[in-house]
């Protein structure tokens, strides 16, 4: 019984570890994301962090006013025709300070062990797309389904394989196709 016991509390213990060391499969929680920031107070609404259920509609909010005017368009046409199909567009980020930025490589430094693995899942402040108002991380699920099955109508294209929720406007795209993501910002030539 003992024994049982102790395999038991094991298992727990590795399943946590190994669920903390993998990339999120949440679209609506990107790595490196708000919790430890809110918490310690370094960032907060004006940095560009939104409340949970922020829409591009939500223009009071500097995350989404400062966006550039060409995506916060294309994203309110295509949460607009979303909606009326039963999906909601939710921003989770959008435009980010320098600050709030590179608070997120510290985190995911910390949470990934090394520059180079955190370099996969976050931009540096000077190379960041959000940091710009040039990117969005959207959710749920549908959302991102949506987008990915539309996005293109409206020049939104995800930018990363490994970041399903990562959408950027590619005017080549409008009414095409997307170009073919990046599998991480480390094979971006902007990133460099």
């Amino acid at each position: 019984m003992l024994l049982v016991a102790v395999l038991a509390i094991a298992g727990i213990v590795t399943f946590r570890q190994l669920a903390a060391a993998a990339p999120p499969d949440n679209p609506a929680q990107p790595p490196g994301h708000d919790a430890a920031a809110v918490a310690d107070g370094i960032v907060n609404d004006d940095d560009g962090m939104l409340p949970d259920g922020a829409t591009v509609f939500d223009g009071d909010l500097p995350g989404v006013a400062n966006l550039s005017p060409g995506l916060r368009d294309a994203l309110q046409r295509a949460s607009q025709d979303a909606a009326a199909g039963g999906v909601i567009i939710h921003v989770n980020s959008g435009w980010r300070s320098a600050e709030y930025q590179d608070r997120l490589v510290q985190e995911a430094v910390s949470q990934y062990g090394s520059v180079e693995e955190a370099a996969r899942w976050v931009a540096s402040a000077a190379t960041s797309a959000h940091v710009s108002g040039e990117a969005v991380d959207v959710g749920s699920y549908d959302a991102v389904d949506w987008l990915t099955q539309h996005g293109a109508g409206y020049g939104l294209c995800q930018t990363y394989g490994n970041e399903a929720w990562h959408f950027e406007l590619r005017a080549i795209a409008s009414g095409q196709a997307c170009p073919r993501p990046f599998s991480d910002p480390t094979q971006d030539p902007r990133m460099q």
